[in-house]
């Protein structure tokens, strides 16, 4: 009796596949990293290394701290660099406890008003609001020039309510059952049995109001001045602009290499996010295959 054929891709790799496969890892991995190496080892190369090479640098032969030190020392970058961190800290907080209460209200059936507002809820992700109403609007309510400005008109993301509502529904119903035989109001079911049970969705959305708020430049440049930038709008500044970086105090230029310069910010923008991200990986693809497979 002759063995069952089986499907392509259950068989065996051959060698030549497995090579094929190692290779375009290989690339892929130097297609991330090779930049990001050029990027820090500019920033800590000397002017005169910088001016030699053209403006990049894949390996410094003599690494300094020249550029992160003129940054640091102008009160530019670290002013933003804080105005960056308490608004993405603030606003992820913010912005994830609405996000939840309304999540977990529009998911429960029978609510007083819920598909009015979820239908007006989904309107702002068809039809979002243009630069200039949304610029009135801040104008209006007294907002320019506050910090408030960055989060309170994104404060609820469509996206985020949405995958949230929908895990919340792919909750058993017996939970919530159960906790209401036991005399738990709606806040007890959402704190003692709805969060502990969505901890990976809520990393996902943590995260992507985290990156979010870290990012994002735009709001910045309509809504402040430049003494309360954050750091993306600095950066911004410093890269695109081709602004050169000037001392908050004295008001004189730097004779760090504009390349260097700009690295330097570059990188002191990248690494937070390089750095919380390991912690909630686990939590990420988890979150991101539980919605991938629920029905």
């Amino acid at each position: 009796m002759s063995s069952p054929v089986r499907p392509g891709w259950m068989e065996k790799p051959k060698p030549l596949t497995q090579a094929a496969k190692g290779l375009a890892l290989v690339a892929v991995v130097l297609l991330v990293c090779v930049p990001f190496l050029v990027i820090v080892s500019t920033s800590l190369a000397s002017t005169d290394e910088v001016v030699a090479n053209g403006g990049w640098v894949l390996w410094p032969t003599e690494p300094s701290l020249d550029a992160y030190r003129d940054i640091l020392d102008g009160g530019i970058v670290t002013h933003a660099l804080g105005v960056s961190a308490g608004v993405t800290v603030v606003g992820t907080l913010l912005s994830l406890a609405c996000t939840v209460t309304l999540a977990y209200a529009l998911s429960r059936p029978g609510v007083f008003g819920g598909r009015p507002v979820l239908l007006l809820v989904l309107f702002t992700f068809l039809f979002p609001p243009g630069m200039i109403p949304s610029f009135l609007l801040v104008k209006e309510l007294g907002l320019l020039d506050s910090y408030a400005s960055l989060v309170l008109p994104v404060l609820v993301n469509v996206f985020n309510l949405v995958v949230l509502r929908g895990f919340f529904q792919g909750i058993p119903e017996e939970l919530y059952e159960a906790a209401r035989l036991d005399g738990a109001g709606d806040w007890r079911v959402l704190f003692s049995v709805v969060l502990p049970l969505s901890k990976a969705a809520l990393a996902v959305v943590g995260l992507f109001y985290a990156v979010a708020y870290w990012n994002s430049w735009f709001y910045a440049s309509l809504y402040l001045e430049s003494d309360h930038w954050p750091l993306q709008q600095v950066l911004r500044t410093y890269v695109v602009a081709g602004s050169g970086l000037t001392d908050a105090t004295t008001g004189e230029g730097t004779v760090t290499a504009p390349q260097t310069v700009q690295m330097a910010v570059l990188v002191i923008a990248t690494v937070p996010i390089l750095l919380v991200y390991p912690f909630l990986q686990k939590y990420f693809t988890k979150g991101v295959l539980t919605g991938a497979i629920k029905s």
